[in-house]
Order: structure tokens, then sequence, then C-alpha cells
């Protein structure tokens, strides 16, 4: 978290509209921490999406797309793999945007076989909230022990690996 993943996800899109190219773009109705309706990036950079439920609304809505924009993959169900895959077999650019790891340090949902059929990674790096090194971690500062609890700053911080403390007991 916090390492500018989402903002470089608008950044992508907003140069694909730019350029006169149709752009759908989507994240999932878990995410409402700050619009119901735009993803938005902890900088407060915003662009309109389609809320979806689940994977397959994806495909329904992106007929007439050339550049697929999706965020916080990390939510989605495995299906998201195939239907990223479809998309870019389809002939649209598809990007995604998405935590590799959870809070417990462990490869998150359908990301790692998301970022194993990518042709392009860009894996982007928080600042340590204790050391100001690269984080790569997200420490959970809030209790719970759900592996989905959606939040920002008031429950989870960035960590380099040697600040990370992973939970005892889950």
């Amino acid at each position: 978290m916090f390492s500018g993943k989402t903002e470089e996800l608008i950044r992508r899109l907003r140069r694909a509209q730019i350029a006169g190219q149709k752009t759908e773009i989507f994240k999932p109705a878990i995410d409402n921490r700050y619009s119901e309706t735009e993803i938005v990036s902890h900088s407060e950079f915003r662009i309109s999406s389609r809320v979806v439920s689940h994977s397959k609304e994806i495909m329904l809505h992106s007929q007439n797309a050339d550049v697929v924009g999706i965020d916080e993959a990390q939510f989605f169900d495995e299906g998201i793999v195939d239907v990223c895959e479809s998309l870019a077999n389809n002939g649209k650019r598809v990007i995604v945007a998405g935590l590799d790891l959870d809070f417990r340090g462990k490869p998150f949902g359908p990301m790692p076989q998301l970022l194993a059929v990518a042709e392009y990674v860009t894996k982007t790096l928080a600042v340590c909230m204790k050391s100001g090194l690269p984080a790569s971690r997200t420490q959970r500062i809030a209790p719970g022990t759900d592996l989905i609890d959606v939040g920002h700053t008031n429950k989870y911080e960035a960590r380099h690996r040697a600040f990370f403390e992973p939970p005892k007991d889950v």
C-alpha cells in the first residue's frame, strides 16, 4: 500500500484518453474508501470508473474499449485472470493495479497468476513508515485477522522487509 499503484494506473489511463483511445475503467464494489464511483489514489488523484462485484462484469462492459483499467485486482475473484487474458487476446491493452502481498506477507488472491501472464510488470514500492527505506510489505496496525479489511492509514502502514512483523495468529 501507499506505493503509487493507483496513481500510476490513473496516469496511464489518462494518457490513453488523451490519445483518443476508448477506455473502460473498473474497481471492485468492496473498495469504497474514497468514492463510490471513482478510482481515487491516496494522493487524491481520481478518475471515473465502473463499480463491479464480479470479474465477469468487466467482460460485459469492455467490448468497445481499446484500453481496460482495473484497480485493486487483489479483491477480485480468481476469474479476473481469465478475464484479463481474454481481453488481451482480443487486442485490448489491459492495465491492472493491485497488491501482490497481503498483510501476512503472502501472495494476495489472483495477483500471482496475473503477474505470471502479464507482458509487463511495474512493481512500485512505498516508503517504510519506520525506516524510510523502500517498502514492499503492508503492516496491519489495526486489530483483526480477516484477509480482506479495506482501509488506509487507519489500518495499515508501509514497511521495509526488515521492519515487517508478520502476524503470529493467522
